[in-house]
């Protein structure tokens, strides 16, 4: 039986624990404010905190708001209620448990769970053995910030670095090459005639010669269609993608964006919010087989069926962004890729796994979805969505099958 004295230091030594558990989850980029610490303490206060489970569950409804930071709170919570009542010891010995520690799910600590457990050393402060001299410092202020970021794998960003990134991403001009209509414009250097504004003009001289009046077809970018996919396997990649998604509804007109899983769920509405985080919260929202499994089958299946004839008019382009890891044991893949495929101008993959150097095509979606597909590029940093801008702007668009 507990002593009546030592049962107040035990709840106070709780409620410690609580208050430096939310601030560890602020400082590694959730959403929280002062009151979220209060919402914790009582859902701990409500459940037997001697149960992991109970405690787990309890605080993950009060400080988890994004599907996207389900990984975070869970690798934080295995990390800091290793032992629910001495936390002050573990955060002591963080330094030395980090290079060993084994996390069941993901098998990788979080960069941003790391800077949150051990903040970088303040940039006035030096630490001994630190090189001081005016080359090295010189060297480290050499270079931008931005560069380094461009090169950086989404899944390796810090907060701070994901913060800037998804300004970077703002900024970003995707533009498909323009294809000319069915529609006639004006043109003074025009090919062709315009007989009915010839005509029109050669009233005014009643009957007389009049100039000749010339129109050429009018040239617009082709709609834009993206399927992403936010399963679990993207993790990092869906949240720094559905930012691009954004930009891209945000600067253009004919987008039209897809998220899947399990099912499919258009979201072309929701991402035309001016605040990018209000736009994310609705998805969120919205997509409930966020970070589950992939049916990559029937979600093309679904498309094909039900949105095809839609959005992919007037020689659409399309992005289909997963890693390919289909879950669905019915076949058919290859022909619901291959149905895609010949209804648009373009059909590109885009991959972050290609960012591995040894990517050979082994999982039997990646095998059924490369024949069918016109290129098939990295997506998993921000040169690689810099570089699929410029190769959607070059020529050599493939025409539509069938026309």
């Amino acid at each position: 039986m507990t002593p009546p004295s030592a049962a107040p230091a035990v709840a106070s030594k709780l409620a410690e624990n609580v208050v430096h558990f939310t601030r560890l989850l602020r400082a590694a980029g959730l959403r929280l404010g002062p009151a979220s610490a209060l919402d914790a303490l009582a859902a701990a206060a409500a459940v037997d905190v001697l149960r992991r489970g109970e405690l787990y569950w309890a605080l993950h409804v009060v400080l988890v708001k994004r599907p996207e930071d389900f990984d975070l709170f869970d690798q934080a919570f295995r990390l800091f209620w290793r032992d629910p009542l001495g936390a002050a010891a573990a955060t002591a010995a963080l330094a030395q448990l980090l290079p060993s520690l084994r996390l069941p799910r993901p098998a990788r600590l979080s960069r941003r769970l790391a800077e949150a457990w051990h903040p970088p050393r303040p940039r006035g402060g030096t630490a001994p053995g630190e090189r001081t001299d005016r080359a090295a410092a010189g060297a480290a202020l050499s270079f931008s910030a931005d560069e380094v970021l461009r090169t950086r794998d989404f899944e390796q960003m810090s907060a701070e670095e994901l913060a800037r990134a998804r300004r970077i991403v703002a900024r970003l001009a995707v533009a498909p090459r323009p294809v000319a209509t069915r529609r006639f414009a004006p043109d003074p250097h025009g090919e062709r005639i315009d007989l009915a504004r010839t005509a029109r003009d050669s009233r005014k001289t009643l009957g007389d010669l009049a100039p000749l009046r010339f129109r050429s077809r009018l040239r617009r970018p082709p709609p834009l269609v993206v399927l992403c996919d936010v399963s679990g396997s993207m993790g990092r990649y869906s949240e720094m993608l559905l930012h691009f998604l954004h930009a891209l509804i945000a600067g253009r007109e004919r987008v039209h964006a897809f998220l899947f899983a399990t099912r499919l769920t258009p979201v072309t509405r929701l991402l035309r919010r001016r605040d990018p985080d209000e736009a994310l919260a609705r998805c969120g929202r919205q997509v409930i087989d966020w970070a589950g499994g992939t049916r990559l089958r029937a979600c093309l299946r679904e498309f094909n069926r039900a949105w095809s004839r839609r959005v992919l008019g007037h020689g659409a382009v399309v992005l289909l962004v997963t890693d390919g890891l289909d879950r669905d044991p019915d076949p058919g893949l290859a022909a619901e890729a291959d149905r895609l495929h010949r209804s648009c101008r373009r059909l590109v993959w885009l991959n972050p796994l290609l960012r591995w150097s040894g990517f050979s095509p082994r999982a039997q979606g990646v095998r059924a979805l490369l024949p069918h597909v016109d290129e098939h590029r990295p997506v998993h940093n921000l040169d690689s969505l810099e570089a699929l801008g410029r190769a959607l702007a070059a020529p050599g668009h493939r025409p539509p099958h069938g026309r």
